[in-house]
Parts: structure tokens; sequence; C-alpha cells
């Protein structure tokens, strides 16, 4: 097994731990033995365990980002961006539920709360979609006048209860289902008289 193999081993197991037993619960020994190495071979890989869980989420996000962004249509008017942004999250999500249930454990702990409030302070990635729409919403007029964390949860909180309910087998999504949902969510965000564009 090559070493960069052996690394996608290893990240493997702890997104299955992880997603399992939560952060405490999946020790480095625990990992390396699902991983099938020994526990020693994880430092040589990852100085010491929260540095092997942000590097999880890091590669997460920016799988999903690749993925969700494939033929973003950068030039359309902000409705045609954020339903085309939500519905491929929606999809990527409802497609990878361990990937979404590790992205849920990460920013509902004490990692995610340090990097929301990273971004709150304004020290985000240059490829920040969402922010990105958002800003623009409000600043034109097209979204309401909310502050962005809560647009933020008007826009993509209902879809993250609705993927944990799919995961969870409470409901099936489809990807007609999935488009009327975005469409809900938009609702939630634009503004009722927008400046110049249709609804």
């Amino acid at each position: 097994m090559g070493e960069k193999d052996k690394r996608a081993v290893i990240m493997q197991a702890a997104l299955e731990l992880i997603v399992e037993r939560g952060f405490h619960g999946a020790p480095v020994s625990d990992i390396a033995g699902r991983a099938g190495v020994a526990a020693g071979t994880i430092y040589q890989y990852f100085e010491n365990k929260d540095v092997l869980i942000r590097a999880l989420h890091d590669e997460l996000a920016e799988n999903i980002r690749q993925a969700i962004l494939e033929g973003y249509p950068a030039e359309q008017p902000i409705r045609t961006r954020f339903l085309f942004f939500v519905e491929n999250l929606f999809a990527y999500f409802a497609k990878n539920p361990l990937h979404f249930r590790y992205m849920e454990q990460y920013f509902n702990s004490p990692y995610g709360v340090s990097l929301r409030r990273d971004k709150a302070m304004e020290k985000r990635d240059s490829g920040d979609i969402v922010h990105e729409l958002i800003s623009e919403g409000t600043r034109t007029g097209f979204m309401k006048n909310l502050p962005e964390v809560v647009l933020f949860s008007l826009a993509l909180g209902p879809m993250l209860v609705i993927i944990r309910d799919h995961v969870l087998g409470f409901i099936t999504l489809d990807d007609m289902l999935i488009r009327r949902i975005t469409a809900a969510c938009w609702d939630a965000v634009k503004e009722t008289q927008p400046a110049a564009e249709a609804p």
C-alpha cells in the first residue's frame, strides 16, 4: 500500500468511527485498528488526533466544494446560482450520508464553533459561495435585509434537518423533491419585492 493510499485508509477509518461513536469515542488506537495499521503509523501522517479531525474536515469540505460547484453558473442571476448551489449540496449529502454526518458533528462541536467564529470575524476562504451569495443578495435587495447568520440558517437550516431525516430513513429524497425543497429555501430568504429580477 502506497503512502497516499495508507493516508486515505486512515482518513476513511477515522470518518467511519467518528460518525459511529463521536470524536471522544474514536481513540487513535481504534482508528488504527479499523485502518489495519499500527497506531504509530497514524502519527507519521498526523501530529495528533486534533490534526487528523481537522484534516478530515478540510478534505471533506474541499471534496464537497468541488462536487457541488461543478458547472456553477457564475454569470447567471442570483436566484439561479442559489438554487444550483443548494440543490447540488442537497444531492451531495443525500448520496454521501457519512460525509453529512461527519460535517454535522464537526460543526456542532468546539471545532466547528471555532471555525464559525473565524468566519464571523471575516477570516474567510476566497471561495465561500454561501457568503458571496448572501452578501450579494442583501446588497442588491434580492434577499431579505437580515443578518448573514440568520439568512444562512433560513436558507440551509431546513436542508440540514431534512438531510438528517433522510439519513435516518424518515423521508426519501429524490431529484424532484430536492428541487421543490430547494425552491422553498429560496422563498425563505428572497425579498418579497426584489428590485428587478423575476422570482
